[in-house]
């Protein structure tokens, strides 16, 4: 015999729904924003952000899937995206013949630096400023536990 789920209760239902549904519409916003703006999607901008944030503009791409929280096989297809409009190129690892790096060019490098401005504003407006300093604390706590609860999994 199974043991009877714990249901959530009502204040825990309405947690779970405002974080499902608010989250899902801040993205949607932040994508829409740099879209209209860009004309470029927020995952391509994650992408380009994590390539800047490396000294070299390079990151393994086994790593970079796992820093934007995607699938080896969809970054690749976004890569090869990322390549066609000459913001990214794919090169080989020096240490390792079959690893992959993908590399910021200066092209993304420009796009990254005029897109930013948009997406900072955007999420300024729509999340860091509605908040307290107190809450946005409390925001990193909860996702941080999260993050290391799904890591260790």
């Amino acid at each position: 015999m199974t043991a009877e789920p714990r249901w959530l209760t009502a204040t825990e239902l309405r947690s779970w729904r405002a974080y499902v549904i608010g989250s899902e519409r801040l993205r949607q916003r932040l994508n829409s924003e740099l879209q209209d703006v860009h004309n470029l999607p927020l995952a391509d901008y994650e992408v380009l952000v994590r390539l800047s944030e490396q000294e070299d503009g390079r990151m393994r791409m086994t790593l970079l899937a796992e820093q934007v929280a995607q699938s080896k096989s969809r970054l690749s297809h976004q890569i090869s995206r990322l390549e066609a409009a000459g913001l990214v190129r794919r090169t080989h690892c020096p240490n390792d013949a079959r690893g992959v790096l993908a590399e910021l060019t200066d092209k993304g490098l420009q796009q990254l630096r005029t897109a930013a401005p948009t997406h900072v504003e955007g999420v300024r407006d729509h999340l860091i400023d509605l908040i307290s300093p107190e809450e946005r604390a409390v925001l990193e706590t909860v996702f941080e536990r999260v993050l290391t609860h799904l890591d260790q999994a």
